[in-house]
């Protein structure tokens, strides 16, 4: 709109605050971080964000959620007694979304923009976790070169994964002016997202 010469768009969650450490299935996947991002607007020709797609299915709430906290079911000796608190999630049923939704939206954005997996110098998901983003790259056909995973070494930082990974890919010479990225996320809700752009650094 002009309003703006740069933004400057910030990712940060303390999931720390939220995990139960006496859950094991969920304490371990998960890490506090934030990563960042200037976006600035592109003039007619140069690397740009082409196209974006956000997907929601409400019925996915139940698999990944903190039961109480909120307006619905506000703190009470009942609900901190019952660890309510914390973050729970059916491991398998988010697997699954995450996986077909991954690869579909990826195929969507890609689809309507007249491209293939092939075309792609770099894909970016949402760290979650490994057999995610390895079994939605094999699905995509992309050869390990053109995916990143940084999980090993913040864990899933939630809303900090994909800054994180494009400033990882960044430093490591993997991520270079001109290059077609594929961002791809999934998340609670369930929600699933996708941004298809050239690198404009």
């Amino acid at each position: 709109t002009g309003a703006c010469e740069h933004a400057l768009v910030v990712g940060g969650d303390v999931m720390s605050s939220i995990i139960d450490y006496t859950d094991r299935t969920t304490c371990v996947l998960f890490g506090d971080g934030a990563g960042a991002v200037v976006l600035s607007p592109a003039q007619p020709g140069e690397a740009a964000i082409i196209d974006f797609l956000n997907l929601t299915d409400g019925t996915g709430g139940p698999s990944l959620c903190m039961p109480a906290g909120g307006s619905k079911r506000p703190a009470s000796h009942e609900t901190v007694d019952q660890r309510l608190h914390f973050v729970k999630q059916d491991g398998s049923a988010v697997f699954k979304f995450a996986v077909r939704m991954t690869e579909e939206i990826s195929r969507r954005i890609l689809d309507r923009n007249h491209l293939a997996a092939a075309d792609l110098d770099l894909f970016v998901s949402h760290q979650a976790n490994r057999r995610i983003i390895d079994a939605a790259a094999s699905r995509l056909g992309l050869s390990e070169d053109k995916v990143i995973v940084n999980l090993e070494r913040y864990g899933n930082t939630t809303a900090g994964t994909i800054p994180l990974a494009l400033a990882d890919a960044r430093r490591q010479g993997r991520l270079k002016k001109g290059d077609l990225v594929l961002l791809a996320s999934v998340g609670a809700g369930f929600t699933v997202g996708s941004v298809l752009l050239r690198w404009g650094l």
